[in-house]
């Protein structure tokens, strides 16, 4: 099981204090926090993709390969990257670059992204969404899978003897995930490829997650990558807390009531009792998040959202610390106890890596085998036979 944390890259004010950040300050905050996350012990640090105010992070590798270059070990990789408007070739060289410099630790979640104002801006309409998201998959994994492409499609222009440059690191692709808030399709492609379905759980109830992760098993055991149980699931989650229940509550209060997604609306009451979001003590958040299995079966990722609504970096790096001393030990703990054996790990490098070799192995000592047989000579097959 990987823990880590997600961020949305916002730019919003503190409404405590009045002040907003800089996207300056909060570039630098965001390296700041990934190198903490890893200080704690966390596995995954992911971020978003955005065009538009108030948001920062538009070119989520730059940021990624940035932060690699200072860590050692934590998994890098995007909360959502846009598949209907980047382009794939564009996908495909930028996290192949970004795979070498990080020694491996990067993958990727695509995504359709909740902009339709961004689609203009890149060429494209969103009344193309589903269908751009199906082809331009679909031309990265060729990309990625094969040497030379030749490729035809209906939203770019063809490609001809085109080689994507670099080539993944060892022959082994960034893992993907694909990320859905309300989209089936998006399941089916997941679970089409046996790749991995990342449901952002947030702003939903539980039920709304429960549809899309029960359609992506079914349709990942129809495809026959293993069973529904075997299924490879992402989940995210959000937390504020403190070592008092009550501290945490009335400190976030003013960030929840004026948070730009879900401030103004519910009370904060109200929003933790029906979506996955944690306002509470370390052992509040246990409880909420060791219920995600019951809800959704033995999972691989689960990200939490920790930088949004203003909150400070101080603040931030006070949350992940409480998180590393309190909550991280005993979520192993118990995520790992009565975990069926053939429940698949969370993808790593390393271990996709091993199993090509072992594949490739495999493959070679059947050919030495048909090589060996081809070589008896005719008579003694003839008696054999």
């Amino acid at each position: 099981m990987q823990f880590g944390i997600f961020s949305v890259g916002d730019v919003t004010m503190d409404p405590t204090t009045g002040r907003t950040p800089t996207e300056h300050e909060r570039l630098k905050a965001i390296t700041t926090i990934a190198k903490h996350a890893e200080d704690i012990g966390m596995d995954v640090f992911a971020t978003g993709e955005h065009h538009n105010p108030p948001f920062y992070p538009s070119s989520p590798t730059t940021i990624l390969a940035y932060i690699a270059a200072q860590t050692r070990s934590i998994i890098l990789s995007t909360s959502t990257t846009l598949i209907t408007t980047n382009d794939p070739v564009k996908i495909a060289e930028d996290f192949a670059t970004l795979q070498h410099l990080s020694d491996g630790r990067a993958d990727i979640v695509l995504g359709r992204g909740n902009m339709g104002a961004v689609y203009p801006w890149f060429g494209k309409s969103n009344q193309d969404a589903v269908e751009l998201t199906v082809e331009n998959y679909a031309l990265l994994r060729r990309l990625w899978d094969e040497e030379v492409v030749n490729w035809d499609g209906k939203f770019r222009t063809p490609l001809r003897g085109f080689t994507s440059t670099p080539r993944p690191l060892d022959g082994v692709a960034p893992f993907v995930w694909h990320g859905a808030i309300r989209t089936p399709q998006v399941a089916e492609i997941a679970a089409y490829y046996g790749d991995g379905f990342f449901a952002n759980n947030i702003f939903w109830p539980k039920e709304h997650y429960q549809q899309l992760i029960g359609l992506y098993r079914e349709r990942y055991a129809h495809y026959g990558h293993g069973t529904a149980e075997q299924a490879v699931v992402g989940l995210g989650g959000q937390f504020f807390i403190r070592k008092n229940s009550q501290a945490a509550v009335n400190e976030f209060r003013p960030y929840f009531d004026n948070a730009p997604v879900y401030g103004h609306g519910p009370s904060m009451e109200d929003f933790t009792s029906q979506t996955p979001l944690t306002v509470g003590s370390p052992a509040e958040l246990i409880e909420k998040t060791l219920s995600f299995r019951d809800y959704f079966g033995d999972y691989q990722r689960q990200l939490f959202l920790v930088d949004h609504a203003g909150l400070p970096l101080k603040t931030v790096l006070e949350q992940l610390d409480l998180f590393g001393s309190d909550v991280l030990p005993t979520l192993r703990k118990e995520f790992a106890a009565n975990r069926p054996a053939n429940i698949p790990d969370a993808p790593t490098f390393a271990a996709r890596k091993a199993a090509k070799l072992a594949a490739e192995a495999v493959h070679a000592d059947v050919a030495d085998s048909l090589d060996l047989e081809g070589s008896i000579p005719t008579p003694f097959a003839k008696e054999v036979n």
